[in-house]
C-alpha cells in the first residue's frame, strides 16, 4: 500500500482537529484551533499527515518552528488514527521527523507519569515516552504547560549543557504563555493554560 507523507490543507486540517485530535487529546492539550491556524499562517506550524493511496489520513505530526524558522523545532502533537494504532505508522513518522528535522534540533513532549496518579494513566505515560525512547529521543527535562507536567525529549545525543535548548523550547512559546515552564522543578505546580483560565 502506497503511503505519503505531505503537508495537510486547511479543510484536512479541519477535518484532523475535530477528529482525531479531539479523540486522542485532552481538552487541556488541545491549543484552539485558531491559534493552530495562524501560527500556520505566519510560517511556525507544520501540520504533516501521513495519507494512504486513497487520501486517507493514517497518523499527523505538527511542527512548531521558532519565529526566524531557525533552531529548535518541537514536535507538537504526533498521533496515529485509532484503528491503526501498534502498526508501526508512528515509528515511520519519528524516522521521517528525525530525518527532516534532526540535525536542527527536534525535541518533544512527552506526558510525565504522576506521584499517586492513576496507575493505568501512569502506565500509558510511561509506554509513551518508552515508544519515543525506542526511535531515538532521549529524556532530558521536566517542564509544564497545559496545565500538565511533561518528559521533555530530545531526538539525538543531548548536550551537555542543555541552557540553550531550554531557553529555545521556552521562546518557542512566547512570553505572553505564563502556564509554560521550562524547566519545571519537582514541586511546581503547573498552570493551567490561557483557553482554560475561565473554566
Amino acid at each position: 500500500m502506497r503511503r505519503e507523507i505531505r503537508p495537510m490543507t486547511v479543510p484536512e486540517i479541519e477535518k484532523w482537529y475535530a477528529e482525531e485530535l479531539a479523540e486522542a487529546f485532552a481538552p487541556a492539550e488541545r491549543k484552539p484551533l485558531a491559534d493552530i491556524l495562524s501560527l500556520r499562517a505566519e510560517g511556525r506550524y507544520e501540520l504533516l499527515g501521513l495519507f494512504n493511496e486513497r487520501d486517507e489520513l493514517l497518523g499527523y505530526a505538527t511542527i512548531w518552528r521558532q519565529p526566524d524558522g531557525a533552531g529548535l523545532v518541537l514536535l507538537d502533537y504526533l498521533g496515529v488514527s485509532a484503528r491503526l494504532r501498534n502498526g508501526g505508522l508512528g515509528a515511520e513518522l519519528c524516522a521521517h521527523l528525525a530525518r527532516r528535522y534532526g540535525g536542527q534540533g527536534l525535541i518533544l513532549e512527552s506526558e510525565a507519569p504522576v506521584p499517586g496518579g492513576s496507575p493505568a494513566e501512569n502506565e500509558l505515560r510511561r509506554r509513551r515516552i518508552a515508544f519515543y525512547a525506542r526511535n531515538g529521543f532521549q529524556p532530558v527535562y521536566e517542564m509544564a504547560t497545559c496545565g500538565m507536567r511533561w518528559q521533555a525529549m530530545l531526538w539525538g545525543p543531548p548536550p551537555r549543557d542543555l541552557t540553550a535548548v531550554m531557553a529555545a523550547h521556552r521562546a518557542l512559546y512566547g512570553p505572553e504563555r505564563t502556564d509554560v515552564k521550562v524547566p519545571l522543578a519537582p514541586d511546581e505546580v503547573p498552570e493551567r493554560p490561557y483557553w482554560m483560565k475561565g473554566n
